[in-house]
């Protein structure tokens, strides 16, 4: 087996954006595995691709307002899977109708959509507040016969569920393309192949027929960004699900939203974290 290379980064503060910020411009040098949580991140990289330089650049280059420290030691082989299920990516059942597990568990509960992701980059497994908030208002929309977009899609976890509860047509944008590639295998290790995973940004939305669900679990500055894109994306009378910030940054959506015709529904709160649902007028 091969031996791999445990780094811990600190970072402070720290959220979700610089987690997911830090995984992906690890990604670049071969990073596989990373495992966020409220004070930074783990990552494992094969020992005979560790290049201490690699850190040190990232540091260095890290492109949000914050100290980010690190460590680092070999681990020796042994079957990884077998340790990312015991320690890691436990499955996780949302909203008593959806479980979510990797393909490597033995033990799943059991639950009406069942959902397979296997998260490289941990962009998405269930278990972040946004993710599990998104999901259970997710499960309260009927999407027989509905058209959706997920924005951000990350594992593609939120566009394959409302795939499994019967949308029609359903588009998955992601930017950053470890992810996409993560996205496009966990798509088909579901058996949703009318998933149409697309690499790129909001810029695609204007080519894109409007949708009637529209679904981004990104950032504040991200969505308060494209929120004109967004908009012009969805049906009149459309329902959009908007998380990745916390519940005092709801006003700061809301002065974008509301001129562009969406209309306060209600919002969710998890750990500080919020899931806002908008209807388009």
């Amino acid at each position: 087996m091969n031996d791999y290379v445990e780094v811990r980064f600190d970072v402070k503060p720290c959220d979700e954006v610089a987690t997911d910020v830090l995984a992906a411009m690890l990604c670049e040098g071969g990073y596989e595995s990373f495992v966020p949580d409220a004070d930074g991140l783990t990552a494992y990289v094969k020992s005979e691709l560790f290049e201490e330089s690699l850190l040190k650049d990232v540091v260095s280059q890290f492109p949000i307002d914050a100290v980010v420290e690190y460590f680092h030691s070999v681990i020796e082989g042994q079957d990884w899977n077998s340790e990312w299920e015991k320690n890691y990516f436990q499955p996780i059942v949302v909203g008593d109708k959806c479980v979510i597990h990797s393909s490597f568990h033995n033990d799943i509960p059991k639950a009406e959509y069942d959902i397979i992701i296997d998260p490289k980059m941990a962009f998405g497994t269930g278990h972040h507040a946004t993710t599990s908030q998104v999901i259970q208002q997710l499960l309260s929309l009927d999407f027989a016969g509905k058209s959706v977009m997920d924005m951000g899609t990350g594992t593609g976890i939120l566009a394959i569920l409302c795939a499994m509860m019967g949308a029609d047509k359903i588009s998955a944008i992601e930017i950053d393309e470890f992810a996409y590639v993560n996205a496009v295998e966990n798509v088909k290790s579901n058996g949703v192949p009318h998933i149409n995973v697309m690499l790129g940004d909001a810029s695609l939305l204007a080519h894109h027929e409007p949708v009637d669900v529209f679904v981004a679990n990104i950032n504040r500055n991200i969505i308060t960004g494209d929120i004109n894109a967004y908009a012009d994306c969805l049906k009149s009378g459309g329902v959009m699900l908007l998380s990745g910030f916390y519940v005092e940054d709801i006003p700061v959506i809301m002065a974008v939203a509301e001129p562009l015709g969406l209309e306060y529904v209600g919002n969710t709160e998890q750990d500080n974290w919020t899931c806002l649902k908008l209807m388009k007028k």
